[in-house]
């Protein structure tokens, strides 16, 4: 077992210097260093990130504009460090001076079994928040929990007999609801990296992205651009019926009409039949063939010119909707893109819209896809977070990484509080928010993280930005 003692390489050191700096009235950026404080998003389907690739911001246009390549973290050059740590560390722990009472973390993690690489890679981005923040006070509690509500159990038991006073983690919504009655009789908070809204409230925080908050930003922004006709094709598993039962509730909000739901088997590898259904198919194909014996009945060159005009259909009318909601990311997302415009959902006409699943620059090698839109956070500081963090560790971080890098840090905030270290529900909750790596997020008194997400449109080279992020949230007196 490992205990890191503290940076003494200035190349560590100067890893990103920005995350979250306190800001009255605006949400606290941790920075490294003394700063003033004021008191202060499925799970999500997790799939490596791909390469970085360059983002514009721009108003809508029909024309794309030019997109230039992606902004370098400052101190590139200089941050060529290799940090590695063992799968399970006693730390890392920077460890206070003499005399000083340590604040101690809790971070819950699957370091062990089928989610072992995920777990390191948020460990390696909590690392880097502790070396960041520089709190020689703060000192985390790695902890295994194999990503089973069982080990959370143990993991979360053994934090609390070594002191911890905030736990971050877990990651899988079962193991949150298992640990969340040990720590609400303990008095000590927990700030989880799950998804699921079930298991948030009365002491559990969700740092992670709710699809209900994506589908709303999304439905919003489409309404603004003119569209109000949605349908969706989704997978029928518990993310699925949540980005169903969102968009239902979004368009309701928002005045506009859901038209047609598909659903196929969540382990589907085949998508054709549910596309059909989706796009109608069927029964405008066999319409189009009648109107084709119709057509051909007619001995005339009007008849003629028209039936060649039909032989180049697949099917008559159209789809019945203006934009169409692709609950998937990855390899399923291309192949159900691509068979759209097979079954004569034509993308020239037809808004494909998706979720933070889409958040892969690589997308716009499919042609179906390009002109899509969809919602992520603000790019600028995850792409110098991916800078460093491949700089320090050798390799990609994961996705969720960024959470934990922000978790840890904002307990580095609290931690440093005039007062003392304050991880209280109202240190959470405050209305100004945070800033970091994933942009702005405050949580509601309900556990839930609300964020501030921009739309970008899938370009053939990366994505370009049509409404940015928010920058603050509105506090009201």
């Amino acid at each position: 077992m490992v205990a890191l003692t503290g940076c003494n390489d200035p190349a560590i050191n100067a890893l990103a210097a920005n995350v979250l700096r306190p800001i009255l009235g605006q949400p606290q950026q941790l920075t490294p260093g003394p700063a003033p404080v004021t008191a202060p998003r499925p799970t999500a389907v997790e799939a490596p990130p791909p390469p970085a690739a360059p983002v514009e911001t721009v108003t809508v246009t029909p024309a794309p504009t030019p997109e230039p390549a992606p902004a370098r973290a400052p101190g590139a050059e200089e941050d060529r460090v290799a940090l590695r740590l063992p799968a399970l560390p006693r730390g890392p722990q920077l460890l206070p001076p003499p005399g000083q009472e340590p604040i101690r973390v809790g971070l819950v993690l699957p370091l062990s079994g089928p989610n072992a690489a995920l777990g390191q890679s948020l460990l390696n981005a909590a690392t880097m928040a502790l070396f960041d923040m520089g709190d020689t006070r703060l000192q985390l509690l790695p902890k295994d929990d194999e990503g089973l509500p069982e080990g959370a159990i143990q993991a979360i038991d053994s934090a609390l007999q070594e002191g911890a006073q905030l736990i971050l983690g877990p990651v899988f919504s079962a193991s949150v609801q298992a640990i969340a009655p040990i720590a609400r009789d303990r008095g000590v908070n927990i700030v989880a990296f799950s998804t699921d809204r079930e298991v948030a409230g009365n002491g559990v925080y969700l740092i992670g992205f709710t699809p209900e908050q994506q589908v709303e930003r999304l439905v919003a922004f489409a309404k603004s651009q003119g569209l109000a006709r949605f349908a969706a094709i989704v997978p029928a598993s518990p993310y699925g019926t949540t980005i169903e039962t969102s968009l239902q509730a979004a368009a309701s909000r928002a005045g506009v009409a859901v038209v047609r739901v598909e659903r196929y088997a969540s382990n589907a590898q085949e998508f054709s039949e549910p596309v059909q259904r989706l796009a109608d198919y069927r029964r405008r194909r066999d319409e189009l063939d009648a109107l084709r014996r119709d057509v051909e009945t007619q001995d005339s060159d009007v008849a003629r010119r028209a039936l060649n005009r039909l032989e180049e259909r697949g099917a008559i009318g159209q789809a019945g909707f203006d934009s169409v909601l692709i609950a998937e990311g990855g390899e399923r997302l291309r192949a159900i893109a691509s068979l759209l415009p097979f079954y004569d959902v034509n993308p020239n006409r037809v808004r494909f819209l998706g979720t933070g699943l889409w958040d892969d620059p690589t997308l716009g090698r499919e042609p179906a896809l390009v002109g899509g839109w969809y919602v992520a956070p603000p790019a600028e500081e995850r792409e110098q977070f991916r800078t460093r963090y491949e700089r320090s560790f050798g390799e990609a971080p994961q996705r969720l990484a960024t959470l934990a890098y922000d978790a840890t840090a904002l307990a580095a905030v609290l931690a440093r509080l005039p007062g003392g270290a304050d991880f209280s529900e109202k240190a959470l909750t405050n209305p100004s928010g945070f800033a970091g790596v994933d942009g702005i997020f405050r949580f509601r008194p309900d556990g839930v993280a609300e964020r501030g997400l921009s739309v970008l449109e899938v370009r053939p080279r990366g994505m370009r930005i049509l409404s940015k992020a928010p920058e603050t949230f509105q506090v009201s007196n």
